[in-house]
């Protein structure tokens, strides 16, 4: 498989990634569509995953127009999942839903919770305590629903459904700590009768490959629903790690081809944290890499050094060890077994320069000392590194 990317014209993580990133225009932007088609024309693509919720649903509402398969269930799960008023009245007789009031005068019980109909990831919703702040903010946010508020636990099940066999996977897991409506604290939980619960909301809304569907625990205890969506979700990963590849799982599924799912078994906790990537117009052709305290440190080799000579290695970069390291440094390299890592290996004596042996122009230097990158810096003009600045370095 070959991945492309593409997508609107913002300063988002894809563009960071090591792939290259095309520009489409947004599916509320006139000519979207046919700036797709002759996309998927031009790099003949096969599938696509859309990643967002009215991006999945525009998508899937002109498939007929697209010579690419969208991967996603058929369009009238992908309208009814997109509502969430057209959701709690399709599937009310299956779970609880959250009380929806049609007017402040109809509200019965405070705090209430507003939200959009077709929103994701909590965007614009929130909880209200008075009529008076509600007003207010219905009058600057008009078309919200009203919703009662559910004040317990929040629960993610996530699912996969093959086409003749049902829900073959399904697993819920919590919501313990939630920015901007994503979870990022996660971690496998049993609930009982939440397998057959999936099972009846993927046959009522002919629900197919990966999706997942959000519960809450009203203030008596019951589990109410809060929506469903027909695509991957970013805390996926806690089940992804046990063996469940769901956008492969969903390719098959549209490709027809059956599966079976084996998951590891046991708890599971997920912690998501922001990660770093880097872009910088730093060109090299070979690297010099010092031995103590930069490639082995406190008796251990530093790894993430360790993955971004192996990246050299794929790009053909040479590397080259250079060193001053006491003893004999054929003989470490093979004590930590990466005697053939390197194209060369250079063992300066005490009071030899490393700036004397770098003849490259266009090499950078990565090592330890201050003192070292300095002289490097001066005398050979090259970027300089400290193990703190490899993730500059490292691709995805």
């Amino acid at each position: 498989m070959e991945l492309v990317l593409a997508g609107a014209d913002y300063d988002n993580h894809a563009r960071y990634i090591g792939h290259e990133y095309f520009l489409l225009r947004g599916v509320n932007e006139p000519g979207w569509l046919e700036d797709l088609q002759a996309f998927v024309r031009l790099h003949a693509i096969d599938f696509i995953f859309p990643a967002h919720d009215d991006v999945l649903l525009a998508y899937a509402m002109h498939q007929d127009e697209i010579a690419a398969k969208i991967i996603a269930p058929p369009r009238e799960a992908c309208l009814i999942t997109r509502s969430k008023q057209r959701t709690y009245h399709k599937v009310s007789d299956l779970i609880p839903v959250p009380k929806c009031y049609q007017s402040i005068e109809d509200i019965d019980i405070w705090p209430v919770f507003v939200k959009p109909d077709c929103g994701q990831g909590s965007q614009g919703a929130l909880k209200i305590a008075d009529k008076v702040t509600l007003e207010k903010h219905l009058a600057s946010n008009p078309g919200l629903l009203i919703c009662e508020y559910l004040p317990g636990e929040e629960y993610t099940v996530d699912c996969f459904t093959q086409t003749g066999k049902g829900v073959l996977f399904c697993q819920a897991r919590t919501r313990e700590r939630v920015r901007a409506g994503i979870s990022m604290a996660s971690r496998t939980i049993e609930i009982p009768g939440i397998a057959e619960l999936a099972e009846s909301l993927s046959q009522r809304l002919n629900l197919l490959g990966s999706w997942f569907f959000q519960i809450k625990r009203a203030k008596n205890g019951t589990l109410s629903l809060l929506e469903i969506a027909p695509r991957i979700a970013g805390t996926m990963a806690l089940n992804r790690v046990r063996g469940v590849n769901f956008p492969l799982l969903s390719l098959y599924e549209h490709r027809d081809i059956p599966v079976s799912i084996n998951a590891l078994n046991g708890e599971f906790k997920i912690s998501r944290a922001l990660v770093n990537r880097f872009k910088t117009d730093i060109n090299y052709n070979s690297v010099y890499i010092d031995f103590d305290d930069t490639l082995v440190v406190h008796n251990q080799l530093c790894l993430p050094l360790i993955s971004f000579i192996f990246q050299c290695i794929n790009k053909k970069i040479p590397c080259i060890l250079i060193t001053r390291h006491a003893g004999d440094i054929h003989q470490s390299l093979k004590q930590w077994r990466i005697n053939t890592l390197f194209d060369e290996v250079i063992h300066l004596r005490q009071n030899e320069k490393k700036s004397d042996y770098i003849v490259d122009r266009d090499a950078i230097f990565i090592d330890d000392s201050f003192r070292e990158r300095r002289d490097v810096s001066e005398i050979r003009g090259i970027p300089v590194f400290d193990l703190s600045m490899i993730d500059l370095l490292l691709e995805e």
